[in-house]
């Protein structure tokens, strides 16, 4: 082996695998599997009702190319789980690769999950694959909140340029019932200053809810979003609402009442709390 070889070392990737199954027993929502592996932790903090929190801990402090994290989470007939992050999840500039998280969510007969991470944060040069992919049964509920921040702009961040691709893909009893793909490259902060694609702001979000209750709730998110960069839209019983701000703090203000009107009333989990 040359000095010039030997000198050469491989940087050390973040991976990590967390699995959550759920049942009912004793009328509440409790643990029936629970499996975590290296960066990857999973906490249940105690709730004053019948529904179980779980909060999803990446125990590397970020992500960047070339790091891997699998979530996983299976509600069984009957219950009721809210997931959340215990911050936002930061992506570092990426000197090579990609980083890559995946997430798989089923939904039991007459169950409901909320997907709600706190917002991720991309930085100038990352570089993020990130996938949903959830199979739901016909008497099932599904809410699920992605938000995304281009930089810290109160720190004076931005992301110039970097890879973001986001695909989703939602079943019901097998059908495809939701699609999208979403993908930020190369010159980002050009792309995004585009008026058909985020006309300069640099913070977003995408919040679906599927269900029988989508036309009922979009009266009560219509109002939410008037005055402000986004829409909803409810069909084919699901709600898409789609959101965009000058910065993380002002998306908050308008993300946390529409994601609270689309849970009859409740807030989000406290880890959201600045």
């Amino acid at each position: 082996m040359t000095g010039a070889a030997a000198g050469i070392t491989r940087p050390q990737r973040a991976e990590g695998r967390g699995h959550l199954a759920a049942k009912v027993q004793d009328g509440r929502t409790r643990i029936r599997e629970l499996y975590q592996e290296g960066a990857a932790k999973i906490r249940l903090p105690d709730t004053f009702d019948s529904s179980m929190e779980a909060v999803i801990i990446n125990t590397a402090g970020g992500l960047t190319g070339g790091d891997r994290m699998n979530w996983s989470v299976s509600a069984g007939a009957g219950t009721r789980i809210d997931v959340t992050t215990q911050a936002c999840e930061k992506i570092y500039k990426a000197s090579a690769g990609t980083a890559e998280v995946t997430t798989q969510i089923e939904v039991g007969p007459g169950a409901r999950v909320d997907w709600l991470p706190q917002e991720t944060i991309l930085f100038d040069r990352a570089s993020l694959f990130r996938r949903l992919d959830v199979d739901l049964d016909d008497s099932a509920e599904f809410l699920a909140v992605e938000a995304i921040l281009l930089g810290r702009t109160a720190m004076g961040e931005t992301m110039e340029t970097g890879l973001f691709r986001d695909r989703w893909r939602i079943r019901r009893s097998g059908r495809l019932i939701h699609a999208e793909e979403l993908r930020l490259s190369d010159a980002v902060a050009l792309l995004a200053a585009e008026q058909a694609v985020l006309g300069g702001q640099v913070a977003f979000a995408t919040v679906l809810y599927a269900g029988p209750m989508s036309e009922a709730y979009l009266s009560k998110v219509r109002p939410l979003v008037d005055g402000h960069m986004g829409g909803a839209s409810a069909w084919s019983d699901k709600i898409v609402v789609r959101l965009a701000a000058a910065d993380g703090f002002a998306l908050r203000k308008i993300l946390i009442p529409v994601i609270s009107a689309l849970r009859n009333g409740a807030s989000v989990p406290k880890v959201w709390n600045l």
